[in-house]
């Protein structure tokens, strides 16, 4: 199902001259290909079809993505690629997957407050999409992290493969973090990679217990907006810290069981 990028390159110039390779931008890249990493051993990718994205340090216009064809499990930090909006590989072999490029580079183009966008099919929250209404029911702690931070496509619209897909997505997340794509799947968006791999993650589990109790048959017992507005602020208040505490977790594991990510 994944799809070459065949774009005709308007810039290939200057850009490839940049000092790409600082600390930071490593970082970052290592920290993807973590995500990346541990999203495979969560069941949380679809062969390989989902991408994540992250803006380049100190180069707003440019982003970091998994390339075209590898699973998610054999992410490294070097295999990863950076490009610009216009669809040039500033660093890297290979290109990115299609869809990737046409949702990831317009959804950074139009929402800079987006440093980190992670699109997947994982099952449970994909499941979520397929029904009819709205996809979070707010019974379970857990989901009210999200609460007051979701948006849904109600038009599914086919495969993202031009800009103008790209656009009409970025254009209903708004304001919003997490994108229901509604018989699609999810994308998660935040200022960070530590942040939208916290999201990502929970995101998950809120909708597996939620599909577990809708299983019951017994009807969901949803928490009280007051109480679900102030236990999200709550969570907000501390998710930074708890995110960033969430990535290093994440490294520590790979660092002793497949330390290759950061190559």
């Amino acid at each position: 199902m994944a799809h070459e990028l065949k774009i005709s390159k308007t810039n290939d110039s200057p850009r490839h001259n940049l000092p790409l390779d600082s600390e930071e931008i490593w970082q970052a890249r290592a920290d993807l290909a973590a995500c990346l990493r541990m999203a495979a051993r969560l069941g949380l990718e679809e062969g390989i079809c989902n991408h994540f994205s992250a803006v380049v340090p100190g180069h707003p216009d440019l982003f970091i993505v998994n390339r075209l064809g590898w699973a998610f499990q054999e992410a490294t930090a070097s295999s990863l690629l950076i490009c610009d909006f216009e669809g040039n590989i500033v660093v890297g072999d290979g290109v990115p997957e299609a869809t990737a490029f046409y949702i990831h580079a317009r959804l950074h183009k139009m929402s800079p407050r987006v440093g980190a966008a992670f699109h997947t099919h994982m099952p449970n929250a994909t499941a979520l999409s397929m029904v009819e209404g709205e996809p979070l029911v707010w019974a379970g702690q857990t989901a009210l992290k999200f609460y007051g931070r979701v948006a849904v496509d109600e038009n599914y619209n086919g495969l993202a493969l031009d800009e103008s897909e790209g656009d009409r997505i970025a254009s209903v997340l708004v304001e919003k973090d997490i994108l229901f794509m509604k018989n699609h799947g999810v994308m998660v968006c935040a200022p960070n990679i530590a942040e939208a791999w916290d999201d990502l993650y929970y995101l998950e589990r809120a909708a597996e217990v939620q599909l577990k109790a809708m299983g019951s048959g017994r009807r969901l017992l949803p928490v009280l907006p007051a109480v679900a507005a102030e236990a999200a602020r709550q969570m907000r208040e501390g998710d930074p810290e708890s995110a960033r505490l969430h990535l290093e977790s994440i490294r520590r594991v790979l660092d002793r069981q497949a330390p290759e990510y950061r190559d």
